[in-house]
C-alpha cells in the first residue's frame, strides 16, 4: 500500500513539533547546568586543605631567613640611656690611669711595671686590676657599645666585675704593711677614683644584660606559643575539623 505526500507531511509536521516542544521545557535546559554547578561540600573542604598546605610550603621557603634575622636581633643589646653613663665611665676609668696610684705611681706606671711602679713596691693585685680595667672596663665595653653585641657586653660584664674585687684588695694592699714591716704609700686618688667606676660600670652592664636576657626568654616563650598555635590550626584544617 502506498503513502500519500499528505501522511508524509503530517508525519514531518509531528517530529518537528515533538522536537520544539522539548526545546521549550525549562526543565530539559535546566538540568545540565545544575549538575555541573553541584559540588559536594568534601569537595571544598579538600581544597582548603590543599591551599593550607601550599601556603605552609610557600612560608617554610622564608623560613631561614626569617630564623637568621631573629638570631641577629637577638644578639643585639639596645643599652638606652645607660650607653651614656658606661661612656662616661670608660672615661673616667682612662682619667684614673693619669692619676697616681699609689704614691708616685700613676696607673699607667703600674701597667707597664716602670721603674716608677717598681719603687713604689707596686703588689700583685694592682697589677692584676689595671690590667683587668683597660682590658675589660675600657676595651670591651667601648667594643660593646659600638657594637651592640650582647656576647661582648657579657665580656664587659665578667670583666668588669673582677676588676671590682681586684680595686677594692688593691686598695686594702696599699694599706697593709708589706714584707719586714714595711710600709708604702697609701691608695692615691686615681686607685680610689678607679675602684668606684669600676663598680658603677658593673651595675649598669648588669642592668643592661639582664633586661636583654629577660627579652630573649620571652621573645623564646612568644616562638614556642605561636608555633605550636599554627601547627595546631593546620592539623585541623587537614583533618576538615574547622
Amino acid at each position: 500500500m502506498t503513502r500519500n505526500a499528505d501522511d508524509d507531511d503530517d508525519v514531518t509536521r509531528g517530529v518537528e513539533g515533538s522536537a520544539a516542544s522539548g526545546d521549550d521545557q525549562p526543565g530539559a535546559s535546566a538540568a545540565t547546568p545544575g549538575r555541573e554547578q553541584a559540588r559536594p561540600a568534601g569537595d571544598e573542604r579538600n581544597e582548603d586543605s590543599v591551599s593550607s598546605v601550599e601556603s605552609t610550603s610557600d612560608f617554610e621557603q622564608f623560613r631561614d631567613d626569617l630564623d637568621a634575622v631573629e638570631r641577629k636581633i637577638a644578639g643585639e643589646i639596645d643599652p638606652g640611656v645607660r650607653a651614656m653613663v658606661v661612656a662616661g665611665a670608660v672615661f673616667l676609668l682612662l682619667a684614673s690611669l693619669v692619676l697616681p696610684h699609689a704614691g708616685a705611681a700613676r696607673g699607667f706606671d703600674v701597667l707597664l711595671n716602670t721603674d716608677v711602679a717598681r719603687a713604689e713596691h707596686i703588689g700583685l693585685p694592682s697589677r692584676i686590676y689595671v690590667w683587668f680595667v683597660v682590658v675589660f672596663g675600657i676595651g670591651f665595653s667601648m667594643l660593646a657599645l659600638m657594637t651592640r653585641r650582647w656576647v661582648l657586653a657579657w665580656i664587659a660584664v665578667a670583666g668588669s666585675a673582677v676588676a671590682s674585687v681586684f680595686g677594692v684588695l688593691s686598695i686594702w694592699h696599699r694599706q697593709t704593711p708589706g714584707l719586714g714591716n714595711y710600709i708604702g704609700a697609701g691608695p692615691g686618688i686615681g686607685l680610689i677614683l678607679g675602684a668606684i667606676v669600676t663598680v658603677v660600670l658593673t651595675f649598669h652592664w648588669i642592668r643592661v644584660v639582664w633586661s636583654r636576657t629577660a627579652l630573649h626568654l620571652a621573645a623564646e616563650e612568644q616562638r614556642r606559643n605561636a608555633a605550636a598555635a599554627a601547627e595546631e590550626r593546620d592539623r585541623r584544617r587537614l583533618m576538615g575539623d574547622s
